[in-house]
């Protein structure tokens, strides 16, 4: 059994979203307390009166576990946890929990495993006490301090071991993705609010027949697709880890390599759930975590899931310039898949560009990755060392050398049209 402690004035879905947080985690949850407060307490984070009503809720119930929907400090899990005689696990470890019971692939393990031990690295000395309380005297000094320090070396070393797998998987998956780019096949993903129903638009899209559920964090590991579309080139659909309001920074660096995939795709299909009684708040926390992971700059198209749900009807809508701007769908249903399709192949036909540039001569890497990805046509060498080249590839190809390589609007002779925002220094 385990009692919930939740967000001061926080409305119903925030509550609701917490108690399905607890759920998913396995917990059986007995009671709900909340509270208001100016600023947490340093040492309980609750006041004092509410941690007497918390301790007394726990010998009525018999609750075993004690969730917070905050992030405590290392102190005041320890003081918590001393009071109340029973565990304390904030939101961070909540999520955590989680995510370590829905990996399922290599990478997955490692970058779940990766996360709790920067969580766990900042809370060693709670389960070391026993030795810190020991008084000095001969035969008893330093036994605690020096296991401390030991303790922390191995879980310093892991972290490094860690790390160096996942570099090793992230070198991998730039393979695919440089190979990708090379046959200028393009990457959609999937982005949106956990339990929004990507994976099942996924499978509706591509019949790959991957793990969905009505639950939060279903999917982890991000599976990639091929998705024939008509009149239009294939392309690869990734579907990826869905976001959460106030997502751990500790799972955002953890899961930077599978994110990636994100950052450096053509577009985005943002999945929103249409009955989603909040809908707009909703959508402001995603974009809030595609800002923090440098992916803000990939076009998107919004996709309204879950229309069985409410009184829509499938259409696409269309902003001022005519392009589409979202599509209303249910996943399944099936209802309005054909119009997304259609959509899909809209925004991607014609996506080439062909036209000259004149890289200086500290340019010499952006001219090999033209050449890498199989981009030059032509090219010749100016009297001033610069070189003219003539490129022709895919908009999306532009669009990662200006976020990756460095290419500026400046060196364009013809043919390329350029964002300001998208170009950088090298």
């Amino acid at each position: 059994m385990h009692l919930l402690l939740d967000r001061a004035g926080d409305e119903d879905q925030d509550r609701a979203e917490f108690r399905d947080l607890a759920i998913s985690a396995g917990a059986e949850c007995v009671a709900l307390i909340s509270g208001h407060r100016k600023a947490p307490d340093p040492r309980l984070f609750v006041g004092s009166g509410k941690a007497e009503e918390i301790r007394t809720t726990i010998q009525e119930t018999g609750a075993e576990l004690v969730l917070f929907d905050h992030a405590l400090s290392p102190g005041q899990e320890r003081n918590l946890e001393a009071l109340l005689q029973c565990r304390v696990v904030d939101r961070t470890g909540l999520i955590l929990d989680i995510f370590a019971q829905r990996a399922r692939s290599f990478e997955g393990k490692l970058q779940v495993e990766l996360a709790q031990l920067r969580h766990l690295s900042t809370r060693l000395v709670r389960g070391w006490t026993h030795l810190e309380r020991q008084r000095g005297g001969i035969g008893l000094r330093g036994p605690g301090e020096t296991q401390l320090e030991t303790d922390r070396r191995l879980l310093a070393d892991r972290i490094r071991q860690l790390r160096l797998r996942l570099d090793r998987v992230d070198r991998q998956r730039e393979q695919g993705r440089r190979a990708r780019r090379k046959a200028d096949l393009p990457t959609v993903s999937l982005v949106g609010y956990t339990n929004a129903g990507k994976s099942t638009l996924f499978n509706a899209l591509t019949q790959a027949g991957v793990y969905a559920a009505d639950q939060l964090f279903a999917t982890l590991d991000p599976t990639l697709r091929r998705l024939d579309l008509p009149g239009a080139e294939p392309v690869v659909l990734a579907d990826t880890v869905g976001f959460i309001n106030r997502l751990p920074h500790e799972l955002v660096a953890a899961f930077r390599s599978t994110l990636r995939e994100t950052c450096e795709a053509r577009l985005l299909l943002h999945v929103i759930d249409a009955s989603h009684p909040d809908r707009d708040a909703v959508i402001e926390h995603v974009e809030a975590v595609l800002a923090e992971i440098g992916a803000t700059a990939v076009p998107q198209l919004q996709i309204f899931n879950k229309i069985d749900l409410s009184s829509e009807s499938p259409r696409l809508e269309r902003d001022a310039d005519g392009q589409v701007r979202a599509v209303w769908v249910s996943a399944v249903t099936g209802a309005g898949i054909d119009v997304l399709m259609t959509a899909l192949a809209e925004r991607l036909q014609g996506d080439t560009v062909h036209g000259w540039l004149c890289l200086p001569p500290a340019a010499a890497r952006l001219r090999a990755k033209l050449f890498d990805l199989g981009a030059v046509v032509a090219e010749q060498m100016e009297p001033t060392g610069e070189w003219l080249i003539e490129v022709h590839t895919s908009r999306g190809n532009v669009d990662w050398l200006c976020r990756r390589e460095g290419l500026r609007a400046e060196w364009v002779r013809s043919g390329f049209d350029i964002p300001a925002a998208s170009t950088i220094s090298i």
